[in-house]
């Protein structure tokens, strides 16, 4: 039977030579192979990149807030390899983020003029420790072109100590609610909801309250302005103006601007925000949650515990993979905290706007 197979094989080639169409078909399956090449490879590649972005880990990955990337299969960018819906945790920044789309952006002189009717000075402040509720949406144009540096840094500060207060306050409400839910024996239905949106906000599926309370802390005032400063040349830098970036945060796929001296193929940009109070609060965030400043949230947390005030001085040495630089990162905070004074800023209050914040003060 296999002698048969095989002559009738040799008779089918016979034929095909003796036609002449050996080599034509021959070609034409060479060609349909050649055309395919060009299909596949290129999906092949796509494919190849696509996995390379999702597993990718970048070297300074100290400013990805905002660079949990929301597209993600997997999540290495939290404490304990914790897998969550990353929407969760950023959904109450993207939603201020959205909400504030009509903003205006003031001038410099009106903003000034603002300040000085509502009596807003930074004398005042230091000695008072009260701050009136003026929250700004950005920053005027005009504060790169005040030559006088020492009038340019007190509109800066003048600008965003009242968001980060607000920030802090966010979180001194939670916090306090937090301890509450927590002495007591029995919760309300009500209040299992709001630990389980904390739990998700701060990004603990586990649901540790141990965890949860080291996480929903404050972070020092004079070390946000501090890194606000540095990160944004005090008020002037490109992605400050366009982007209200306060914090040089970086993201992959959020909205953002690309930093000039990125390589072209370099996936990340700063994240771009409609507000400032966005800005801060990706910020606190990002501080509160991301991997590399686990060290930072448990000296923070030592301190409480020991019942001493959250130092910005000492906790600056956990923010050393903030930047590239390092140690001369925290250096540079610690010289604008010194030197601007900015610590008389950590024990003040914000004026109410609402009765909820009067217990805070």
């Amino acid at each position: 039977m296999k002698k048969i197979q095989k002559k009738r094989k040799h008779k089918i080639i016979e034929t095909i030579d003796n036609n002449n169409l050996g080599s034509l078909s021959r070609t034409f399956l060479g060609s349909i192979i050649v055309v395919s090449l060009f299909y596949v490879l290129p999906l092949m590649i796509n494919f190849a990149n696509d996995n390379i972005l999702i597993t990718k880990e970048f070297k300074n990955n100290s400013k990805q807030v905002l660079a949990y990337t929301l597209d993600k299969k997997t999540n290495n960018t939290l404490d304990e390899n914790e897998i969550f819906d990353e929407r969760d945790l950023l959904v109450d920044i993207y939603n201020l983020n959205e909400n504030e789309t009509d903003a205006v952006r003031l001038d410099a002189s009106t903003i000034q003029q603002l300040f000085e009717d509502t009596g807003y000075k930074l004398d005042d402040v230091r000695e008072n420790k009260l701050v009136k509720p003026v929250a700004l949406d950005s920053f005027p144009r005009e504060i790169k072109m005040i030559e006088n540096t020492k009038k340019r840094k007190e509109l800066f500060l003048q600008i965003v100590l009242p968001l980060v207060l607000q920030e802090n306050n966010n979180i001194k409400l939670d916090r306090k609610r937090l301890f509450s839910i927590i002495n007591k024996s029995n919760n309300t239905d009500l209040e299992k909801k709001w630990l389980d949106k904390k739990f998700k906000q701060y990004g603990i599926p586990s649901k540790d309250l141990s965890i949860l309370k080291i996480r929903m802390d404050e972070v020092p005032v004079s070390l946000a302005l501090a890194q606000a400063a540095k990160e944004t040349g005090w008020g002037t830098s490109r992605f400050a103006q366009e982007g209200n970036a306060l914090f040089g945060q970086w993201t992959w796929s959020g909205e953002g601007l690309k930093p000039k001296e990125a390589d072209e193929d370099e996936g990340h940009k700063v994240m771009k925000f409609n507000i400032l109070q966005a800005s801060v609060r990706a910020y606190q965030r990002n501080l509160n949650t991301h991997k590399t400043y686990k060290e930072f949230r448990q000296a923070r947390a030592q301190l409480r515990d020991e019942g001493k005030e959250l130092d910005s001085i000492i906790l600056s040495q956990y923010l050393d993979k903030y930047a590239e630089t390092g140690q001369q990162y925290v250096k540079i905070l610690r010289q604008i905290i010194e030197q601007n004074n900015l610590k008389d800023f950590d024990n003040v209050k914000l004026l109410p706007s609402s009765l909820e914040l009067e217990s805070l003060i």
